[in-house]
């Protein structure tokens, strides 16, 4: 249900993030956990899958942390820093990327509802995108293996605009592609400052999903289904 009712609004456009709102994260993180049990028995690594766990995640953590404000950088990169610091002799890049793809593709699922929300949305007069702090081909592979990468309109990723949110230069990105008024736009985020706030501050309205609260939500859904509900309730 939303968290607050606007005065009447016909809404052009709903943008939805990816991780935590149509990417379930749990999955992800069993799937990275899978891949590095699968690196340490393939490669006879001198550590256990929990040590080699935590110390991949440290590193891919500290590629990110060590970034200039809100550059971008690609996750990838981040991947290969954390192998170079599993291993004692380098594992080539083709190896360990076919291992990691494999492994992403039979173990990522969707957050419950949202496939079923994009394919409703898709069929109505709205525009439907993504704004998503990923890589580009990464995003669009998962978009793909749900299914709903066509449903899309528009999808705006922080390495084709070179920053990550809540910079501004995303959000209004994806509004020029959209050719949309930001104050008749939804966007859906898992993160309060980054998404919400972000999207906030250029004049859209931040739908809550799992997001903490703050003065930026306009509207909080407890399941993806819920966006459905704003668009049919415009007050109007």
């Amino acid at each position: 249900m939303a968290e607050s009712d606007p005065d009447c609004i016909e809404w052009e456009a709903v943008f939805w993030d990816i991780g935590g709102v149509i990417l379930d994260l749990e999955s992800v993180r069993e799937a990275h956990e899978k891949f590095i049990a699968t690196l340490v028995d393939q490669h006879d690594l001198e550590t256990t899958v929990e040590e080699a766990t935590a110390t991949w995640r440290s590193a891919v953590g500290n590629h990110f942390r060590e970034r200039e404000g809100t550059e971008f950088r690609a996750a990838r990169e981040a991947y290969a820093k954390g192998i170079d610091e599993l291993a004692a002799e380098p594992i080539p890049k083709r190896v360990w990327l076919s291992t990691f793809e494999d492994v992403v593709q039979s173990s990522i699922e969707p957050v419950p509802g949202a496939v079923e929300t994009i394919t409703e949305l898709a069929e109505r007069d709205v525009h439907v995108g993504v704004i998503s702090d990923v890589d580009d081909e990464e995003g669009k592979w998962m978009l793909s293996q749900f299914g709903v990468r066509e449903r899309f309109d528009s999808i705006t990723t922080s390495e084709e605009v070179g920053q990550t949110k809540p910079d501004p230069a995303m959000f209004e990105t994806a509004l020029e592609k959209a050719g949309v008024d930001s104050s008749r736009s939804l966007m859906i985020g898992d993160r309060y400052s980054h998404d919400v706030r972000g999207a906030d501050e250029v004049g859209m309205h931040g739908v809550a999903f799992g997001a903490e609260d703050g003065p930026a939500v306009s509207y909080r859904i407890e399941s993806p289904e819920g966006v459905l509900e704003i668009i049919d309730d415009d007050g109007c």
